[in-house]
């Protein structure tokens, strides 16, 4: 039987240009817009500042794949899309994903899923320990990213509490069954400032949804302040917010200060400004 493989096919013109399909470009990719993320993180030195709070006791020797490596492959490899650990198996040979990694030599293939997959069970796993990292230096910073991104101090701002679902559809470990959310989930935690993404706890959903927010309000606060000592900061949150523990802390802190700007019982938001 003849085998006939046809590397191109033709199409009507365009006025005086011609248009053709080919199959000849050899190795192509469609995430081509990532090299603008790659700009982005090569003015704010994103990777490598995120790499920083984190430590590799791992015998140089015998390492193939560096820590900001591995940490950019994951970082991309999530902007583009692929959420999935089992993507980077083929990912992995990927020469743009290679690019926006760091690595010298495009040819060679990547971090596979496993590889990836014990450095985000660092800290949190008793099998493998080569690499820690700091916690408390990725909450602040966060915070510093939010504060570099003006070139002067803001007036005011407003810091946004929410707690969201975060559908889980395996065994993972604390995962608990929320009844309001009828499945299995995690409860996070996130704080905002505009687009500004300033804290994300990840939590099991076996807890009140508002629970631990002051530690969290207390630390941002502070380090917004001593940047910006003059800031006016209102702390914006649902209904479901309004309990002891955080309206304690904020009359403890700033007695007399604490303005109510919504407290009808019909009102979803309750904010709290605080001068």
């Amino acid at each position: 039987m003849t085998e006939c493989i046809q590397e191109a096919f033709g199409f009507t013109d365009h006025f005086s240009r011609r248009v053709e399909a080919s199959f000849s470009a050899g190795q192509v990719s469609s995430d081509g817009g990532a090299l603008l993320l790659r700009e982005v993180d090569r003015k704010i030195k994103l990777i490598e500042r995120v790499a920083a709070c984190f430590t590799d006791t791992r015998s140089e020797d015998r390492v193939e794949h560096t820590l900001p490596e591995m940490l950019a492959q994951r970082v991309y490899g999530l902007t583009m899309g692929y959420e999935d650990l089992n993507d980077h198996e083929q990912l992995r040979n990927d020469p743009l994903l290679a690019l926006l990694a760091g690595r010298r030599e495009l040819a060679r293939p990547l971090a596979g899923k496993s590889t990836l997959n014990r450095l985000e069970l660092s800290g949190r796993s008793e099998r493998y320990h080569k690499i820690g990292y700091a916690p408390e230096a990725i909450d602040r910073l966060l915070v510093d990213l939010f504060l570099e991104s003006y070139a002067t101090p803001r007036k005011r701002i407003v810091l946004d509490l929410d707690a969201t679902d975060l559908p889980v559809h395996g065994h993972q470990p604390e995962r608990f069954f929320h009844g309001y959310y009828d499945g299995y989930r995690y409860l996070p935690l996130y704080i905002f400032c505009d687009d500004h993404l300033l804290c994300a706890r990840l939590r099991p959903a076996n807890r009140d949804a508002a629970a631990g927010p002051v530690s969290e309000v207390q630390r941002i606060v502070e380090q917004v302040r001593q940047r910006w000592p003059d800031v006016k900061i209102v702390l914006r949150a649902d209904s479901g917010f309004c309990r002891k523990e955080l309206m304690a802390w904020l009359s403890r802190r700033w007695p007399q200060r604490m303005v109510p700007l919504s407290l009808e019982p019909s009102a979803y938001l309750d904010s709290f400004l605080i001068l």
